[in-house]
């Protein structure tokens, strides 16, 4: 469980973060969704104390994120490629991932199986360093190293963006079934409502640092009254 608390943050006259409370639950597969600048990767840093909060705390698991790091043990996230060591190759990056976790080589080689076709053939063994890859390419690296060590917790921002339409459809799928084998608490978010709906039972709107709405989402019911609020906007 996710608790938010009071929580508010700052850059200078810019209010991107105001959330008074907000509770994620064990096994919820939420979608954050809101126009640029509505503080969604915001939110994301400050849940994994990438940011300080000006004011206010939150809990995962009942664990103060700034004050205690046990929760990063359970805890899988990618928010942009800057959480990439991109002087390594996949490979060297996956077992890196796998070392912090206390993963053999063996185990990583067997939980990438999973990812094989998402990597679609250009990911393993093409002896080249991460940096040299395509932004797509560089989207699953970060994304499969969120989820190889199987986090009880996955945050991931944007991680549609600059994947192809197959590719896509691939993580939609990998992120519902991850969701519904593990009952981990999933956590994305998304411009792109279509995706956001596929997947998600569970969506919040942000406008302005705010959680405007909570909104159910049963077969896609929650689609018209998200593109009624932005074509409004």
């Amino acid at each position: 469980m996710i608790t938010i608390q009071n929580i508010q943050k700052d850059f200078g006259s810019k209010k991107a973060v105001d959330i008074e409370h907000y509770t994620i639950n064990t096994g919820d597969l939420l979608g954050l969704v809101g126009n640029n600048g509505a503080g969604k990767t915001t939110l994301f840093r400050l849940m994994l104390d990438l940011l300080k909060a000006d004011t206010g705390n939150i809990l995962i698991n009942d664990i103060d994120v700034s004050q205690n790091e046990e929760w990063k043990k359970f805890t899988g996230a990618f928010i942009d490629e800057g959480f990439l060591i991109d002087y390594l190759t996949p490979e060297e990056y996956f077992y890196f991932i796998g070392k912090m976790y206390n993963l053999d080589k063996p185990t990583v080689d067997e939980r990438l199986a999973r990812f094989e076709r998402f990597m679609n053939g250009e990911v393993i063994g093409q002896k080249k360093y991460i940096r040299n890859f395509s932004m797509g390419n560089k989207q699953k690296i970060g994304i499969i190293s969120a989820m190889i060590h199987q986090p009880q917790i996955l945050i991931l921002d944007e991680p549609f963006n600059f994947l192809d339409p197959s590719s896509q459809s691939v993580i939609k799928h990998l992120l519902k079934s991850y969701n519904e084998e593990t009952g981990a608490t999933v956590l994305i978010s998304s411009h792109n409502l279509n995706h956001t709906t596929d997947i998600c039972p569970r969506i919040a709107l942000l406008e302005n640092g705010v959680i405007i709405r909570d909104i159910k989402n049963v077969d896609n019911s929650a689609e018209k009254e998200l593109e009624d609020y932005f074509n409004m906007e």
